[in-house]
């Protein structure tokens, strides 16, 4: 008999800054108790940086634009999907600040962070940023996880309207 998937954990947020911080603790929650030591700070930080970025940059700011959380283990991973409204074609990419920018730096913390990331746009509307952190430590002799590349799966509730 197939092993049966572990259901999705899946929220909806206003696109409001103050989500950012019940996001988080949404999220960092939901993780099980014995992952928290060894997930829950690159978790918090991953769905700070996500959420903010799909209210800046994926939002009208409108009453009704939503925000979409979706957490999932998987493949020795956990993956949080960020989905945001927007209505634009742009793709999320690094970019790289000077030091003198106040902004800019949310994607390489990321990036840094994440086993892998990837984002992609929603058959409707909007864009899905993916990161996975790996339930795995220690793979390079830093202490630091690799990070193979944009490689997520992606999450179902992602890719729906």
């Amino acid at each position: 008999m197939p092993e049966i998937p572990v259901v999705p954990a899946h929220w909806h947020f206003p696109a409001h800054p103050a989500s950012v911080r019940r996001a988080r603790h949404a999220v960092t929650e939901t993780l099980p108790h014995t992952l928290r030591p060894l997930l829950g700070d690159d978790l918090s930080l991953l769905t700070s940086e996500l959420v903010t970025n799909a209210i800046r940059h994926g939002s009208c700011r409108k009453d009704e634009d939503l925000i979409e959380l979706v957490l999932w283990p998987a493949d020795g991973h956990y993956w949080l999907a960020v989905s945001d409204p927007g209505t634009g074609t742009g793709k999320p990419a690094l970019s790289h600040p000077d030091a003198a920018s106040a902004n800019g730096r949310g994607l390489l913390l990321v990036d840094s962070l994440a086993t892998a990331w990837t984002a992609r746009p929603r058959p409707t509307r909007g864009t899905s940023v993916i990161a996975g952190l790996s339930l795995r430590q220690g793979t390079r002799p830093d202490g630091t996880v690799g990070r193979p590349g944009p490689t997520a799966q992606p999450c179902p509730h992602c890719l729906t309207g």
